[in-house]
């Protein structure tokens, strides 16, 4: 017990790796019950455990960064095993934890080839994904964020569509040509730091220190959000997803959707805008109209998609554009909506994925003119499709708007002609997702292959329903969540907004803090003190 108080992050990041070793030396291939049971409650072990975590952060501490662990690895290079969490990591960890049952459970009997080694790789991308979110340290970061790509490469390209090899070859190269460059400006931040120091060192905190003149900046700025504009993805760099997507089994695009893309958006949250508050200043237009045009592109695109997963893929250019334009406008409201958001869009594409799964095991096709009435035959799968497409559109009560009326809250107070673009964006959403609705639910039900289709089962209902209830609890009382992150979005503006922000004393800094996240959180009801 005392060793995971003390260990608890690590516990939780390398549980993942016992339970795929585990797999790999005591249950044979064709067990594949056993390799079943033996993922699912090894992530479920997970979430249970990283509740400990949850709970046991102090959101009123002056210290955001907690439950740190730091080991020597390779000290004489400052490479050293440190990891620790944030509020907003830490919504983001929990949201990846409480993933990963689920999936295992909405795929259970979706794959039923070379079942063992889907599991194994499903559980070594779980643990590369918490790694990369703790990691603070940039050696240890590149290792688990280049982690990454391995076992979803082989998830894509081995229990993928007819075109998964494209697909899968497609998402890899896109992924590795941004990481090296962002390990190109990580060697370069590295050795001026020796040269300002006298000391190596891959520490974050450490390298938060480095002065750099602003033409460097404005390069090293680039590589770093070159690799995660392509992670997340950003227009023009989202290509590769519609065919990850497309191609993946439900199990890897909600994976996907649900974690794998917020590598990116945490990425600029974490490294490049607080690494380089300058550069972020001067690239803020140029990202924010990215960022717009993403919002609108995405959308329009979405709107005339017949393949029901490639219409959710493309809604996730849209709503990670929210994302990045919440990120650059470096306020409270802003900031706190892009994270929140952050774990909405996990939570309802995520579902949406699973839905589309679902429906794909029982007609074997995905397109929407394949479908109509299914609500007649199926209503519980109705019901809960309903909810889960509301939630994405943004309805009032549901996790969907708090991101976005934070975010548009925020876009209004630096640029309202961008803030009014994007949230033409809102209504665009609830064209394509209702229309797509509708279209798929209701009207007649004509086709003899969808009279027959079996309404959802147990198991079924059991993935769905935890992610409802987060999406009723978000939507109803977001403070919950958004407290946790109050003092770490108060560090992160602090070293990011820095180059922009008016010069001004702490206290006045401070007061400046507290009255914007008052005006943040009085909408939603009961505020909190420090």
């Amino acid at each position: 017990m005392e060793i995971l108080n003390e260990h608890l992050i690590s516990v939780l990041v390398f549980l993942p790796l016992a339970g795929a070793l585990f797999l790999l030396l005591f249950v044979r291939g064709e067990q594949k019950e056993a390799v079943r049971w033996v993922t699912f409650l090894t992530m479920l072990a997970g979430f249970v455990i990283s509740l400990k975590l949850f709970l046991g952060y102090d959101a009123s501490s002056t210290e955001t960064m907690q439950f740190i662990e730091s080991t020597p690895w390779l000290p004489e290079y400052g490479i050293v095993y440190k990891v620790g969490i944030d509020g907003m990591s830490l919504l983001l960890f929990m949201m990846t934890t409480f993933l990963g049952p689920l999936v295992i459970l909405s795929s259970w009997r979706s794959v039923e080839d070379r079942v063992k080694s889907f599991h194994i790789c499903m559980l070594l991308l779980q643990a590369a994904m918490l790694g990369a979110f703790v990691s603070l340290n940039l050696f240890l970061f590149y290792i688990f964020w280049e982690a990454m790509l391995i076992p979803m490469y082989f998830i894509i390209g081995i229990w993928g569509g007819p075109r998964r090899i494209y697909a899968a070859v497609k998402f890899f190269l896109y992924t590795l040509f941004g990481s090296l460059l962002m390990l190109v400006a990580i060697l370069y931040l590295y050795f001026v730091h020796v040269k300002q120091f006298g000391f190596y060192s891959f520490d974050l905190y450490d390298l938060y220190r480095v002065s750099l003149d602003i033409g460097p900046e404005k390069l090293l700025f680039l590589a770093f959000a070159l690799s995660f504009a392509i992670k997340v993805p950003m227009f023009p760099f989202h290509t590769w997803l519609p065919d990850a997507h497309v191609e993946a089994p439900t199990a890897g695009s909600v994976i996907l959707a649900g974690v794998l893309l917020k590598m990116g958006t945490y990425g600029f949250l974490r490294f490049s805008m607080p690494l380089f508050p300058a550069a972020t200043a001067y690239f803020y237009p140029h990202i924010a109209v990215l960022a717009v045009i993403g919002i609108i592109y995405g959308a329009l695109v979405a709107m005339v998609q017949p393949d029901v997963k490639k219409l959710v893929a493309y809604s996730s250019v849209s709503h990670l554009g929210f994302v990045m334009l919440g990120l650059v406008v470096l306020n409270v409201q802003g900031v706190e909506g892009s994270v929140i958001q952050m774990v909405n869009h996990g939570l309802s594409t995520g579902a949406l994925f699973i839905i589309v799964g679902m429906i794909y095991d029982r007609r074997h096709t995905r397109l929407i003119s394949d479908f109509g009435g299914i609500s007649k035959s199926m209503p519980v799968f109705a019901i809960f499709f309903m909810i889960i497409t509301l939630s994405s559109i943004g309805l009032p009560g549901l996790n969907g708007f708090v991101g976005e009326f934070l975010i548009l809250l925020g876009a209004f107070k630096k640029s309202v002609v961008l803030a009014v673009l994007a949230a033409s964006g809102v209504i665009l959403a609830a064209v394509y997702m209702l229309w797509m609705f509708k279209r798929a639910m209701f009207g007649p039900l004509d086709k003899e292959e969808n009279k027959s289709l079996k309404d959802l089962n147990l198991r079924e209902i059991a993935v769905l329903v935890p992610i409802v209830v987060m999406i009723v609890w978000i939507g109803v009382y977001p403070q919950t969540f958004l407290r946790k992150m109050d003092r770490s979005v108060e560090a992160f503006l602090a070293r990011a907004g820095a180059a922009s922000a008016p010069a001004v004393q702490p206290l006045e800094r401070e007061s400046s803090f507290m009255t914007e996240r008052k005006s943040a959180q009085e909408f939603w009801g009961q505020g909190h003190g420090n």
